[in-house]
């Protein structure tokens, strides 16, 4: 198989290329040039001779023309071509990681049932067995879901149950039965701050936004974990700032965490699970909310803050959040209409 060239090789070959270009376009205004000086001496001397100088004037400009046509041509056509290549590295290592990411657990639950079959296992034992396949087959069904919500998402398939709801209390909850889904214990978190007001929200969804928010946090800390979570709000927007204690992100890194697919290596914590698709999730699940999400971090080991701005319900994005209500009706006098 042949080794895949690198983006700098095609790079290079772009550069070499508008080079070859340019230096074509030289040659071409330079022969226009010096043809033109010769016609004109002869003119001088040939009065009554018919020139083409006019011509040869709108020649060049038509030439001119078509190279910048070509030009900008190259560049759309470079431009796809890294977009594509980077797509393709991605790819690459979202495979990867979900190909580890699957056979962990099914080489685990391989093990425990042959181990079962093969030998003669206490009955505590097999309880024991029975609750470690389940983990894994939880974890198997969490990567799944994933993956799934990705591409309900792209593909505009994933429609959201959303409802008008007190967001103090409703946050309060949803990050409380996060917190319990990853079994964080109650002094790990601390909630602070008071927003009494309403908002539109699939919490469901909302929750899955804490979940990986709390995964992430675990995956990327040395220390024991501990979360801060602010509520406030703005004229416009309530504000949820989800700090955590880990290693915190690189400067270079912090615009791609959002990404699809993209990781973070550190080498203190070198075997970190995951596909790369927890964070463009919460990305997009904010997104579709109306809202937007931002992070901060003041580099390694210094934590990470990440900023959620939500709507708040009839003073912001009216029409998007009445939208939202809309759909949600529409699809519950769907499932009623299929019920009956």
């Amino acid at each position: 198989m042949k080794k895949r060239r690198s983006q700098l090789f095609y790079l290079i070959v772009f550069i070499f290329a508008q080079l070859a270009l340019f230096s074509l376009l030289g040659l071409w205004i330079f022969r226009y040039v010096f043809n033109h000086l010769n016609i004109t001496q002869i003119e001088k001397d040939i009065a009554s001779r018919v020139t083409t100088e006019g011509i040869d004037v709108i020649i060049l400009i038509c030439g001119c023309g078509l190279f910048a046509a070509i030009y900008l041509g190259m560049i759309l056509i470079f431009r796809n071509l890294n977009i594509q290549l980077k797509i393709a590295k991605l790819y690459d290592n979202f495979i990867g990681n979900i190909t580890h990411e699957l056979k962990s657990p099914l080489a685990s639950i391989q093990l425990y049932l042959d181990t079962m079959d093969n030998r003669d296992i206490p009955r505590s034992k097999q309880k024991e067995f029975i609750a470690m396949m389940r983990r894994d087959t939880n974890r198997l069904t969490g990567l799944v879901n994933s993956v799934l919500e990705i591409t309900g998402l792209e593909q505009k398939r994933m429609l959201f149950e959303c409802q008008v709801y007190n967001a103090d209390s409703a946050l309060r909850t949803v990050i409380d039965e996060a917190r319990q889904q990853l079994k964080l214990p109650v002094d790990t978190v601390t909630i602070r701050g008071e927003v009494s007001l309403q908002f539109v929200a699939d919490l469901n969804a909302l929750k899955t936004v804490f979940r990986n928010l709390f995964d992430n946090a675990i995956k990327y800390s040395i220390d024991p974990v501990q979360i801060i979570i602010n509520l406030k709000r703005n004229t416009k927007m309530i504000v949820i700032e989800f700090c955590d204690n880990g290693i915190g992100i690189p400067f270079p890194e912090q615009k791609k965490v959002f990404d699809k697919f993209h990781r973070i290596y550190n080498s203190n914590i070198p075997n970190v699970k995951g596909t790369g698709l927890g964070l463009y999730l919460v990305k997009e699940i904010v997104r579709h909310h109306g809202g937007k999400i931002e992070l901060f971090s003041d580099g390694e080991y210094k934590g990470t803050t990440f900023r959620i701005k939500l709507p708040i319900f009839n003073v912001t994005r009216k029409r998007y959040l009445s939208s939202l209500l809309k759909i949600t009706r529409l699809m519950r006098q769907r499932q009623e209409v299929n019920r009956g």
